[in-house]
């Protein structure tokens, strides 16, 4: 699938080879349960568009900028007007080249 595709509200978003063009500090969240995850957002970009990737804990240093990607099995949803896409627990990030 090509960045340019995606939409809001999509499920099982799948992206091969897509650049890392920044990555956000990281910082700390406090969960519904009470526990505590480090979250950032970074940029990626192929050669129809950009979006904003939300990264949870290990997967922020598993990545850096000009890193290349593949997602597998995404969502994406609208977070304060912007489309972002997010892994969540059944999606994967795989790093192509660090």
């Amino acid at each position: 699938m090509r960045i340019s595709d995606i939409r809001g509200g999509m499920s099982r978003v799948s992206i091969d080879a897509a650049e890392v063009v920044s990555v956000s500090e990281a910082r700390e969240v406090r969960l519904k349960d009470g526990s505590k995850a480090r979250v950032a957002d970074c940029v990626i970009q192929d050669d129809s568009g950009r979006i904003k990737l939300t990264l949870w804990n290990e997967q922020i240093d598993m990545v850096r900028e000009g890193s290349k990607i593949s997602i597998t099995n995404g969502y994406t949803k609208e977070f304060k007007g912007e489309n972002t896409l997010n892994i969540g627990r059944y999606g994967r990030l795989d790093v192509v080249e660090y």
